[in-house]
């Protein structure tokens, strides 16, 4: 069988095939069209070696697989920086909502936030301080540390929560360590 009758006979089933996986008839094409492509490569190479069939087949379920991993990747980032916009602008109304002209004048601002910060486990205001007052970045904490950037964002968000909730009533305050 040539490249060519192996290309008409079998397109359209494949094209299918991962159409099914990518749900984008777009994203199946592009697929479909870059194994082509290398299959043509080299199809004198393999034509007689493997079976053509499975050959292809596997290579779409690779790649259908490295899509949809990309894609939740996608997803789970644009999930994470809503949250995050959800979680500063609730934030940002409460703290209008609560905010008392005469706070700067009865609170010695830094002990308010000395002692927020205290309340934390230790851990936790480490990479907090290293974040929002040193001002490094996630990955640098997490090098630093010698720990995963996942664990530098999962004790980023428990240290805002723990913080957003000591510093309820001096919400200022605590939009002023973001």
């Amino acid at each position: 069988m040539t490249f060519k009758e192996f290309y008409i006979h079998w397109y359209s089933r494949m094209k299918h095939f991962s159409c099914e996986y990518t749900v984008s008839e777009d994203d199946a094409e592009d697929i479909i069209q870059d194994i082509f492509l290398e299959l043509y490569e080299k199809f004198d190479l393999l034509e007689n070696r493997v079976n053509m069939v499975a050959y292809v087949f596997t290579a779409i379920k690779n790649r259908c697989i490295d899509h949809l991993r990309h894609k939740i990747v996608k997803q789970e980032t644009a999930r994470r920086m809503q949250e995050e916009h959800f979680l500063t602008l609730r934030m940002k109304f409460d703290s209008l909502e609560i905010l008392e002209e005469s706070l700067f004048d009865e609170e010695d601002m830094e002990g308010v936030i000395a002692k927020a910060l205290n309340t934390l486990p230790e851990r936790c205001r480490n990479i907090f301080i290293k974040h929002k007052i040193e001002g490094k970045k996630q990955k640098e904490i997490a090098r630093e540390l010698n720990i995963s950037p996942k664990t530098v964002e999962n004790q980023l968000t428990i240290a805002y929560r723990k913080l957003h909730e000591e510093l309820k009533r001096f919400s200022l305050l605590f939009l002023l360590l973001l």
